[in-house]
């Protein structure tokens, strides 16, 4: 079914609408949302002309986006994609490699291994670990989780893989008390349970009490976190991982989008004692602003990693003296997430990586700034790249934040954290300028003060 231009098409039409997201609204017209009832007919009895199903897409489907590729969309902790991962994201749609065995796929499975050892060398660590590329945050904490359930049970001397968790010795699960749901959602899907968890408080910045730390007992794991996804702070871990590995505990940090301070030379005091861990789970479509979906898993021990994930059967081409990428990932086909990961890396380099991540948080510096200095309550240390502002009592703050989703020019979401309902404004993408931040706070103070804020 190829047709001569039609990818030449496509790329004409991906740039129109990336040279539009500036200027656009970051939300959709009423008038486009309406037009997505153009898509309910029944399907096609014969084949359609590809460009004309490429044109219904363009035509339809792209004005009722929402623009996250944008630079002044700042919910939901969502980067934008780098052109240089776009570009990579579509040679590999291209490429169509089922990124599983490195039998099948030699070349992207190479570029896993480089992309995962650049990142190895970015975040500064010194010790071998494993690495995968998986969906997300949430795939990536499943996975070093099930690392973590096979490490301590073997230790106990129970094979979690081959013999589940019926009769297994109980694990005990150590969580911070403003841990992100995602985790949760991890240890449900492995059997530990969401809410048969220790929960350790937190301080005012969102950060896990060392105090308060409980005593760990026989089989634990203990989960940290950087980048509170409300507040940007980090649990302080050269003050718990220490105690908790003398005690035996495998640790596990959730660094979703806060691991990336650790490439940068500003902000990296943030995760001192990060490299203690024996676990960390990232994104790659946060932060370093590639493509959906990319998450990131990294295991200390690579044989728990392997012993959780790996797959086997006879007609599988599993036998390879090289990394084959599914014994380390939840999934067997997969598409090659690396490849962009790759592309960023290599197009940034250190220095674009570090400049990248400073500019966020200096971004988000100056809305703290201008809010606060516009007589609205800002409520954590801005230390990263989020800000929480309240603009009154929570029923008012909400007509703010909806009227100013609404408006367009800036989109960023509600939320309730210690008791204060308040927006929260995540800066993530490349492509935010400081002229971006100037226009959409000036946005929000205009609608809040016309709404009585």
């Amino acid at each position: 079914m190829a047709v001569d231009g039609l990818l030449d098409d496509a790329a004409r039409r991906a740039q129109r609408y990336l040279d539009a997201l500036p200027q656009r609204p970051v939300v959709p017209a009423a008038a486009d949302l309406a037009a997505l009832a153009r898509l309910d007919v029944p399907l096609a009895p014969d084949p359609t002309d590809p460009r004309q199903v490429l044109a219904l897409l363009d035509e339809v489907v792209g004005p009722a986006t929402v623009a996250m590729a944008g630079p002044r969309f700042f919910g939901l902790v969502t980067g934008g994609s780098l052109p240089a991962a776009l570009a990579a994201n579509w040679l590999a749609g291209a490429w169509d490699q089922n990124a599983c065995f490195h039998a099948t796929a030699p070349g992207v499975a190479h570029l896993e291994v480089v992309a995962l050892r650049w990142l190895h060398e970015l975040f500064g660590w010194d010790d071998p670990m494993a690495g995968a590329f998986v969906t997300g945050a949430t795939l990536a904490n499943f996975a070093a989780l099930a690392a973590a359930r096979h490490q301590v049970l073997a230790d106990a001397g129970w094979a979690v893989d081959a013999d589940g968790l019926f009769g297994a010795p109980p694990i005990q699960v150590i969580v911070g008390a403003e841990a992100h749901p995602t985790l949760f959602k991890s240890l449900g899907l492995l059997g530990l349970g969401r809410s048969r968890v220790t929960r350790v408080p937190v301080d005012a910045q969102g950060r896990m009490r060392a105090d308060s730390l409980p005593p760990i007992n026989g089989p634990a794991i203990l989960c940290l976190q950087a980048g509170n996804v409300n507040t940007g702070s980090f649990d302080p871990f050269d003050a718990i991982i220490p105690a908790a590995k003398r005690a035996g505990a495998w640790v596990h940090v959730d660094g979703a989008f806060g691991l990336w301070a650790a490439a940068c030379a500003g902000r990296r005091f943030l995760t001192r004692g990060i490299e203690l861990a024996d676990s960390w789970a990232t994104d790659g479509h946060k932060w370093l602003n590639v493509p959906y979906d990319c998450g990131i898993v990294f295991v200390r021990r690579r044989a728990a990693l392997q012993a959780a994930m790996a797959i086997t059967a006879d007609y599988l081409p599993t036998q390879s003296p090289y990394r084959n990428p599914s014994d380390f990932t939840p999934e067997s086909s997969r598409r090659a997430r690396g490849v962009e990961v790759w592309a960023a890396l290599a197009a940034l380099g250190r220095s674009g990586i570090d400049a990248m991540i400073e500019g966020c948080c200096r971004h988000a510096g100056r809305f703290a700034e201008l809010l606060g200095a516009a007589g609205f309550c800002i409520h954590n240390e801005v230390v990263l790249n989020q800000v929480l502002v309240s603009f009154g009592p929570p029923a008012v703050t909400r007509r703010v934040i909806a009227a100013i989703q609404a408006e367009g020019t800036c989109w960023a979401g509600v939320t309730v954290w210690q008791g204060h309902t308040a927006m929260r404004i995540s800066v993530s993408s490349w492509a935010t300028t400081a002229q971006d931040v100037e226009q959409s706070a000036a946005a929000i103070i205009r609608i809040a003060r016309q709404l009585g804020a």
